[in-house]
């Protein structure tokens, strides 16, 4: 049985307080001091993963101490690697056969491929079965409430990022209009231009055309906020931390806003911790790890700034394969009620009379 570990870290500095509950008291740039500080830890085990085939498979989930501000604004890329790399060495220390980067770490530097480089085991980010839930999740939820594509307008946020590429050549054909939305024009226009209906912008107030969006950013802040949006839009946030502020759960019932990611894991499974999920469900990046120590695959597989199409197929046909598939919607650590899809549903149904 092949035993695989996967790389977590706190989002916000308060998250620390989950496991030093006087961190709560504390400001946030004190935590992150004290935080710099500590040194990678094995938070649990993961045992009871089957695969539908039989094939069974084990792991551990390692904390990486830094917060996504620390790895892009208080600490050197060098001092990130090191923390990173230490979280490599103690999977392979016990007994690990390969390891997934999560969140933060799966994106910070050159996307894994240094840490790959130096690591004793292989490494993976998960992309590549994050881009396959993404597509599925907002082209399912499009369904629900009445968004048909052949009318409709996609935005990408995040287009020229690894998932955000991806994501767009695959479902932008499927749109009448396609919007890639990036912090480089020069570069997203680039991706914008591989697709016949394609656009490109920096601003992201271009959300008001959009009828699907979906965003996946390395921004450490909230960057969709309930002004940018169009009535009854669906919106799938694959990123960590939210691309999305909550106020658009308080002010824009309207919209529709999902998770990316969250599947149900195959087999009597204990996490030995919660990620505010339900039992036996994980991130799609985390279940691609796990994927890949039971399909005997103990190689680098997702890194760098680019997921091809051919990788997205893969996963879906191991998902298949194994028992792995898209858990229930959820938004904002909740899940999605019929009522949440009615509102979206209705809100289209009015703009539409309204037309």
């Amino acid at each position: 049985m092949n035993r695989f570990a996967f790389v977590v870290h706190p989002i916000t500095p308060k998250d620390a307080a989950k496991r030093y509950p006087a961190a709560k008291y504390f400001p946030d740039k004190w935590i992150e001091w004290f935080l710099a500080k500590k040194k990678p830890m094995i938070l649990s085990e993961v045992k009871g993963i089957e695969s539908l085939t039989g094939a069974r498979t084990e792991g551990l989930f390692i904390a990486c101490p830094l917060t996504p501000h620390m790895m892009t604004s208080t600490l050197s890329l060098e001092a990130v690697y090191d923390s990173i790399g230490g979280c490599c060495e103690i999977a392979h220390r016990e007994g690990a056969q390969i390891i997934g980067l999560g969140a933060f770490t799966a994106v910070v530097g050159d996307g894994g491929v240094t840490i790959a480089k130096n690591s004793p085991i292989p490494v993976t980010t998960g992309n590549s079965y994050t881009v396959a839930t993404a597509i599925e999740g907002a082209m399912k939820a499009a369904e629900m409430v009445g968004i048909d594509p052949r009318i409709s307008t996609l935005a990408v946020v995040g287009a020229t990022g690894s998932i955000g590429k991806t994501c767009t050549r695959m479902l932008g054909p499927q749109f009448a209009k396609t919007i890639a939305i990036g912090r480089d024009l020069e570069r997203t226009e680039a991706i914008a231009h591989e697709i016949s209906n394609g656009s490109a912008t920096t601003d992201v107030h271009a959300l008001r055309e959009a009828d699907v969006i979906i965003t996946v950013t390395s921004s450490d802040v909230e960057i969709i906020l309930p002004e940018n949006l169009k009535r009854g839009a669906v919106v799938c946030d694959v990123s960590r931390p939210r691309d999305v502020s909550v106020r658009v759960a308080r002010e824009r019932p309207d919209i529709l806003v999902i998770e990316g990611g969250v599947v149900s894991v195959p087999g009597d499974v204990d996490f030995g911790i919660t990620f505010g999920f339900p039992p036996k469900t994980a991130y799609a990046c985390m279940s691609e790890t796990m994927m890949l120590a039971l399909e005997n695959r103990l190689e680098n597989y997702t890194l760098g700034k680019d997921v091809s199409v051919a990788q997205v197929e893969e996963t879906q046909g191991w998902a298949q394969k194994h028992g792995f598939h898209l858990s229930g919607f959820r938004s904002f650590e909740r899940a999605v009620d019929e009522a949440s899809i009615e509102r979206a549903r209705q809100a289209r149904k009015n703009m539409v009379q309204l037309a």
